[in-house]
């Protein structure tokens, strides 16, 4: 029974000694005055045989192999302590592994932002590209109808068939040439002979002439009524052939066309000796 008693306030002191540890530690005296504390709370005043008794049979317990109390208290303070630090150690470890944690959260937030931030500029930048090509392909458009409106030429020849002479005539007349190579823009009036600059600008403008001696072949352009330059040949036999031409600057509905000189002849057929061109060098504003 005393036996039971012993280790029971053993026990109780273990685990008084345990919970102080945790809560602050004891130092050595404590324990023992602790230990004094429990031995006269479970060990009142007696009588001397009763003290007697209680330590023959302290001795007992001692000889029966029940290990000192203190020794134990020491080795288990020991072992506390050792499990304290290492529990230092490991909130120590805890601690810094939050820090590198939240470190590491800290970038992943800034590498987003980052790549938020670039996703963001790259499709502005798309954006924009899509905006130029946008704007390039209607320039383009508009370019190309800006250029088929400046697109202006044409070439005519004196007859559509057959062969003969044009003139003499008394007075200076207007040439026809109804055979139309070309008359890009329908500048050209094959009826008329006439030619209208649509736009102002630049022109170039050539006449041939061809007949055959003794009358001499003369013609010239004409730019609103005025002569510009002729295209004349003369020899008393054989064929006779000249050519001319000239740059003028048009407004928009100026004409030009070719006049035959009174009392001169040209002489044409199927190889189209007499011709008429012209075309839009470059537009002026």
């Amino acid at each position: 029974m005393k036996a039971l008693v012993c280790i029971l306030l053993l026990l109780e002191t273990f685990v008084f000694v345990v919970q102080q540890q945790v809560d602050g530690g004891l130092n050595e005296n404590e324990i023992s005055q602790q230990i004094s504390s429990e031995d006269g709370r479970q060990n009142p005043p007696q009588t001397d045989t009763l003290r007697a008794e209680a330590s023959t049979d302290s001795q007992q317990y001692c000889d029966l192999g029940i290990p000192d109390i203190h020794a134990a208290l020491r080795e288990l303070t020991a072992t506390v302590t050792e499990q304290k630090e290492n529990i230092r150690e490991l909130t120590a470890t805890v601690t810094e592994q939050k820090e590198k944690n939240r470190e590491l959260t800290a970038t992943v937030t800034e590498q987003k932002e980052n790549i938020r931030a670039l996703e963001t500029r790259l499709m502005d930048e798309i954006n924009k590209k899509n905006d130029e090509i946008s704007n390039l392909t209607l320039s383009q458009v508009e370019l190309r109808k800006e250029n088929r409106d400046r697109e202006i030429a044409f070439s005519a020849s004196m007859m559509e068939s057959g062969d003969g002479y044009i003139g003499p005539f008394s007075t200076e007349i207007t040439l026809t040439y109804r055979n139309v190579f070309t008359n890009i823009g329908n500048a050209y009036n094959p009826i008329t002979g006439v030619f209208t600059a649509p736009l102002k600008g630049a022109y170039m403008f050539r006449i041939s002439v061809h007949s055959i001696a003794p009358t001499a072949a003369t013609a010239g352009i004409v730019k609103n009524g005025q002569h510009v330059v002729i295209a004349d040949a003369f020899q008393p036999q054989g064929g006779l052939n000249s050519s001319n031409g000239v740059v003028l600057i048009l407004e928009v509905g100026d004409v030009v066309y070719v006049r035959l000189w009174s009392g001169r002849r040209i002489y044409d057929s199927y190889n189209n000796h007499n011709t008429f061109s012209g075309f839009l060098l470059f537009p002026l504003r």
